[in-house]
């Protein structure tokens, strides 16, 4: 059985390795700075929050959401992270913890769960069992000085 709870002071070191191993999977690189930064985000009681995932007692699986207005809907929650160690997946830990997230931010009166990933991500066909895929969407970040560099605006 999976058990999840809200991510404590005594979670630290292993929260960082997870957070670590899900950068490394992504190709993400980060200074230390990053990671405390984060952690006491994850802790600060606010918008944002962190979960833990333990199987036998042992922590396996990370979640980071946050919960935002909308224009048009009541409140949504993003799932910034998902991360599960590698000996622990396909036990139902995602699942797990998606579906805690959900109840989490349905409680707290932001029903709105979303998240993204990769088009290849492996995690795809549970995304698919439980999530609707919206075809066509394409995600943008805005680039800084994009609009000066290519004469827009002017």
């Amino acid at each position: 059985m999976v058990d999840i709870s809200f991510l404590t002071e005594s979670d630290r070191g292993c929260w960082e390795v997870l957070a670590r191993g899900k950068d490394s999977y992504f190709a993400v690189e980060r200074g230390d700075d990053a990671y405390e930064r984060t952690w006491r985000r994850l802790l600060g009681g606010g918008q944002v929050r962190g979960v833990a995932a333990r199987l036998d007692g042992t922590m396996v699986g990370v979640a980071h959401y946050v919960f935002h207005a909308s224009v048009w809907y009541a409140g949504k929650c993003y799932l910034a992270d998902l991360f599960v160690d590698e000996g622990a997946r396909r036990r139902g830990v995602a699942t797990a913890l998606i579906e805690w997230v959900a109840r989490d931010a349905e409680e707290q009166g932001h029903p709105g769960l979303y998240w993204n990933t990769l088009e290849d991500a492996p995690a795809r066909g549970l995304y698919d069992r439980l999530g609707t895929f919206h075809e066509g969407f394409i995600h943008y970040s805005y680039r800084r000085g994009a609009a000066a560099a290519s004469g827009a605006g002017a």
